[in-house]
């Protein structure tokens, strides 16, 4: 298939990426490549995708006051988000596709695949009210979510999505040599929770790592007595979790799917969780991870310290098994057919 797959244009895709859908779309256009399929990959200037040929627009200058916050504000309207969509879409026109996986969480996206053979990823959940009335126009076998948690939220929301595709991550080689740290990895914002991490890592008596990068200029936290890595590349953030008791994610929103824990797993460490969003769907409880109640930090430690008798073999075993990327790229081939022209 000729497919064009559509990035939103707010941030350049990367090696270290700013969130788990930035990282999944470059792995799906890499892997539809791969699977011998004609891909262009449209996004904005300044991105590397290996092995991939990319199609790329002037970065808009209002694309940081475009970015979604969880939790925040509502982004206002972006003109210039609006015309590299715009122009995406133009370049896609002139391509004579098959089909178009569409990513970008901004409503002209939606308003300009109008008529298309597309398929919109929703990969977060109804929190921009303006992507909402959007999606309600769109035919519910051209939308899709990455877990039944989102899909829940949007039918909550008014918005029927005709399919869940959990995204995947691929296997990497890895040694197993755990130190006694935790680490607290993603993008640094308000609906990660990360201090209630820090204070369960520290409850367990853990050393806490941190990797990520700052996504929120508004949000303000106390690393102090934390060692921080910034932002790393994926085989570089593999390696870390590796070399990590246990990833802590104290997530303070509806996760919609939670690609660090599934790249923990993958890399033979546990996780620790809050029981929200789609953790329950992406943790394996008991074999590759333990989940909290909400907001209980006590409960979240006690998940900290039962993660540390978890087998590591085991642990990537069962993200092989539940997670892979193949899986995911299995999925994507087969929705993306019945989409295509």
């Amino acid at each position: 298939m000729r497919i064009a797959v559509v990035a939103s244009p707010v941030t350049p895709l990367r090696p270290a990426q700013l969130g788990g859908a930035q990282a999944f779309i470059c792995d799906l256009a890499a892997g539809l490549v791969a699977r011998g399929h004609e891909v262009t990959l449209h996004c904005t200037e300044g991105s590397e995708v290996a092995g991939v040929k990319l199609a790329t627009v002037r970065a808009p200058l209002d694309a940081t006051a475009a970015l979604v916050m969880p939790g925040g504000a509502p982004p206002p309207p972006a003109p210039g988000v609006a015309a590299a969509l715009g122009a995406m879409f133009e370049a896609i026109a002139a391509e004579h596709v098959d089909v178009i996986s569409q990513h970008a969480f901004d409503a002209p996206a939606f308003e300009l695949a109008r008529g298309l053979p597309v398929l919109h990823t929703l990969h977060l959940p109804p929190i921009v009210d303006a992507v909402v009335a959007a999606a309600r126009d769109v035919p519910p076998s051209q939308l899709a979510t990455v877990s039944r948690s989102c899909l829940e939220s949007w039918r909550s929301a008014g918005v029927e999505v005709g399919q869940v595709l959990p995204n995947g991550v691929g296997d990497m080689p890895v040694k197993f040599s755990p130190a006694r740290a935790a680490l607290i990895a993603g993008r640094i914002s308000p609906e990660k929770g990360i201090e209630h991490a820090i204070e369960a890592a520290r409850a367990a008596n853990l050393d806490v790592r941190i990797a990520g990068a700052h996504y929120d200029p508004a949000y303000e936290v106390d690393l102090t007595g934390t060692v921080q890595f910034g932002s790393l590349r994926r085989e570089e953030l593999r390696g870390l979790m590796a070399q990590s008791a246990v990833v802590i994610c104290a997530v303070r929103w509806e996760e919609p799917f939670g690609m660090v824990a599934a790249e923990a797993q993958m890399a033979g460490c546990p996780v620790a969780a809050y029981r929200r969003g789609a953790m329950p769907e992406v943790v394996e409880e008991g074999v590759s991870g333990f989940l909290a109640e909400p907001d209980d930090v006590g409960d979240l430690t006690l998940a900290v310290r039962r993660c540390l008798a978890l087998d590591r073999a085991t642990v990537s075993s069962s993200a092989r098994r539940r997670l892979g990327l193949g899986a995911a790229l299995d999925r994507y081939e087969k929705a993306l057919l019945l989409t295509a022209r």
